[in-house]
């Protein structure tokens, strides 16, 4: 089996290379950044997502498409727009020309940001946004639902919440999930039979967790490990949202207070927190 990772120089990247080390005949890296510490059964490709005749080259014979690469952040619409927008729709339509059966795509808990802490989600909410990087996110999800009604490429998409190498904060023991968990996740969406266009939280065993993630218990997803072992380890550490009655409300964190200009939710919200 051939697997192509995009965006396979991030954190993120660096973590499925290391938990698949062995596992595919081929496992291809694409990202921008030169990918380096290359293992048994690598092949590295930099250059651009709009570079279509080397990502054309990249895809040829892959079986599964591990969609990464994106502006991990908020940023200008138009900085968006050519990268996490054009640049998914790019890789879709080349990953369906090429005959790519499976999608992979590292969607994100920002796609449903403006959910309260109080209130637990599923799979079925309908998208929230927080940022125009969570907006691009659900445009991803909608990209894959297109391909899968019209063309067959069947999409797993994975809203990841925290990748951090650990807990970092109180709102990360909520969305954390290590490097063997995602690469669980990402298995499912190559392998199982299931798959659709299937969204499922990146999400270790969690306590805390905002979500109910049953849709991806149903297809074997059984996380090995959890945040709550770090609890302790975290002590008094705030998180970057924690002076503001946005950000401490909503699920999105500090995504949500970026250029925040609704005062009646402000008032609203910092009401509650006396009254709390």
């Amino acid at each position: 089996m051939r697997v192509l990772i995009t965006g396979a120089a991030g954190r993120i990247g660096r973590k499925l290379r290391h938990e698949f080390q062995g596992r595919f005949d081929r496992l291809v890296l694409f990202d921008r950044l030169p990918v380096t510490d290359l293992k048994d059964g690598e092949v590295p490709y930099c250059g651009e997502l709009t570079d279509k005749a080397l990502l054309q080259q990249a895809l040829e014979g892959v079986d599964a498409v591990v969609h990464l690469a994106s502006i991990p952040h908020e940023a200008s619409m138009e900085d968006i727009v050519q990268n996490n927008v054009m640049g998914t729709w790019t890789v879709y339509e080349l990953a369906h020309q090429a005959g790519v059966k499976r999608m992979i795509h590292g969607s994100s808990n920002h796609a449903v940001g403006f959910y309260p802490r109080s209130e637990k989600i599923d799979e079925t909410a309908r998208v929230r946004p927080d940022t125009r990087y969570g907006l691009s996110k659900c445009w991803g999800e909608a990209v894959g639902q297109y391909y899968a009604d019209k063309h067959g490429l069947k999409s797993l998409h994975i809203r990841i919440g925290n990748a951090a190498d650990r807990p970092e904060h109180s709102r990360s023991l909520a969305l954390w999930i290590s490097g063997r968990d995602l690469a669980q996740l990402v298995m499912i969406g190559i392998e199982h039979p299931a798959v659709d266009n299937t969204i499922v939280y990146g999400i270790s065993r969690n306590a805390s967790a905002y979500y109910d993630n049953r849709q991806a218990e149903q297809l074997g997803y059984q996380p090995q490990d959890s945040a709550d072992d770090y609890a302790g380890d975290i002590g008094a550490a705030r998180e970057p949202s924690a002076d503001h009655p946005v950000g401490r409300y909503y699920q999105g964190g500090h995504f949500c207070t970026l250029e925040f200009s609704n005062p009646e939710t402000v008032a609203r919200l910092a009401a509650q927190d006396d009254h709390s």
